[in-house]
């Protein structure tokens, strides 16, 4: 049987509310991301979203060149990698939340972010090309989730064997930039102009 994108397993769905995820639509693993993305309703959410890339290269910019490889300590990310690897949660949570909206149930594997990390030859790239990537990333990423109707928001998956929604992985995806910019202001100061 075909669906209809206004249909889920049971038939037509309700107007979806639009509001902030609730627990049982995201890992609680992501709540720190959820709480962090700072908005109460999806209008919000896709403004953050897009004034987020502006939000980082402001931050990033003050980065000198010859510091972009440096960290805060043994084992930890540099500020090139911290761009990487906020590509891939971008690429990763965005497809998700993709896969999600069209109601495909196939499970989606983990998302082990240290070994990306490790993989993707950060430092080898520009940090002005790292915020380039996300910005691309992002607006695809928001191109997509802006066409969404309202029912496709409430649509559920399972990826690293937790369930969650396309809403949560929208605010996810505003919560974990934020965290990060978080952390770098509070432990990469030494190192910013």
């Amino acid at each position: 049987m075909t669906r209809s994108p206004d249909q889920g397993a049971a038939g037509p769905a309700a107007a979806a509310p639009l509001g902030a995820p609730q627990d049982g639509e995201f890992a609680a693993y992501y709540g720190n991301y959820v709480a962090r993305a700072g908005v109460g309703d999806v209008a919000a959410l896709l403004a953050t979203l897009a004034a987020q890339p502006q939000a980082l290269a402001e931050l990033f910019t003050r980065v000198p060149a010859d510091r972009e490889t440096w960290s805060y300590g043994p084992g930890k990310w540099s500020f090139r990698q911290v761009v990487s690897h906020l590509v891939d949660a971008e690429r990763v949570f965005g497809f998700r939340a993709f896969c999600f909206s069209r109601r495909d149930d196939h499970p989606l594997p983990s998302f082990e972010e240290n070994d990306y990390v490790a993989r993707g030859g950060a430092d080898g790239i520009t940090l002005a090309d790292h915020l380039r990537e996300f910005a691309l990333v992002r607006a695809s990423n928001l191109a997509f989730l802006r066409r969404l109707p309202d029912c496709a928001w409430t649509a559920r998956g399972t990826a690293s064997g937790n369930p969650f929604t396309v809403r949560a992985l929208g605010w996810i995806l505003a919560g974990h930039p934020n965290h990060h910019i978080a952390v770098t202001r509070e432990r990469y100061a030494a190192a910013l102009r």
